[in-house]
């Protein structure tokens, strides 16, 4: 049923597969042990800088999981032009999706922490601001890896926070104090990804809202939006809620 926005004259609803105005680009990513990755970031639209960046972090891909799982597809499809959020999209090695295929095998996990190092380089090298990652299921085991380079200790300078493991039940909002996500079996989990020389501290709590319905796949528009809002409210305090309508010149 459509909603009192999209019923207003000149106005058309957002669904499932609305594609809104953004930045397109396909891009490669090179990690530190030589393997090209495919990817795409879309900055924001034409006419407005990124008031912030996701980094996304897939689902498993042994299991359908790549950059195209469909809450990320359409976080890259609205939030660039509803919030002026950039949202950067890759496929973790060996993974495949209508993007292409990256280069390497899985590597549970581990090894991939370097995928992740290669996203928030290019990020950086960007300019793309205020960056945060986003992981979905499998997607939140990648992060903690990626604040450790092979032969260093400590965290990498270039990701300036932890997020906390906890919130892996069916039906939960995860996250911690100053940034939460909604999250079925595997918890969506969102920190903060800065470029620069500190390193802070993992955040000591975590929020855990149970979302009714909501699973491990988080299938249907219901489900999306409140997950896309979650994030919003997040990473862009104030944009959310997002429009659930546009104005029909702009998907003409």
């Amino acid at each position: 049923m459509a909603d009192a926005a999209s019923e207003t004259p000149g106005m058309e609803e957002i669904r499932a597969m609305t594609v809104l105005p953004a930045q397109r680009e396909e891009i490669t990513l090179t990690t530190e042990d030589g393997l090209t990755l495919v990817g795409e970031p879309r900055p924001a639209t034409r006419w407005q800088a990124p008031v912030a960046t996701l980094i996304t972090l897939h689902p498993l891909p042994t299991h359908g999981g790549f950059m195209d799982s469909h809450v990320y597809r359409k976080a890259a499809w609205r939030l660039p032009y509803l919030a002026d959020i950039a949202v950067l999209r890759f496929n973790t090695r060996g993974t495949s999706s209508p993007r292409g295929t990256s280069e390497g095998e899985f590597g549970e996990g581990i090894t991939e922490g370097a995928d992740v190092r290669a996203a928030v380089a290019f990020a950086v090298e960007r300019g793309l601001p205020r960056r945060w990652f986003v992981g979905w299921s499998f997607g939140t085991e990648p992060d903690p890896h990626a604040r450790r380079r092979p032969g260093r200790r400590g965290r990498d300078p270039a990701v300036a926070a932890a997020a906390p493991r906890e919130g892996r039940r069916p039906g939960t909002l995860g996250g911690h104090r100053s940034a939460r996500d909604r999250a079925g079996a595997g918890t969506r989990r969102l920190s903060p990804a800065r470029g620069g020389t500190r390193a802070l501290r993992a955040p000591d709590a975590v929020n855990l809202v149970a979302v009714e319905g909501a699973k491990h796949l988080w299938v249907g528009e219901k489900y999306v939006k409140l997950v896309l809002d979650a994030i919003v409210d997040t990473v862009a305090p104030g944009a959310a809620p997002l429009p659930t309508a546009v104005p029909h010149e702009v998907l003409a």
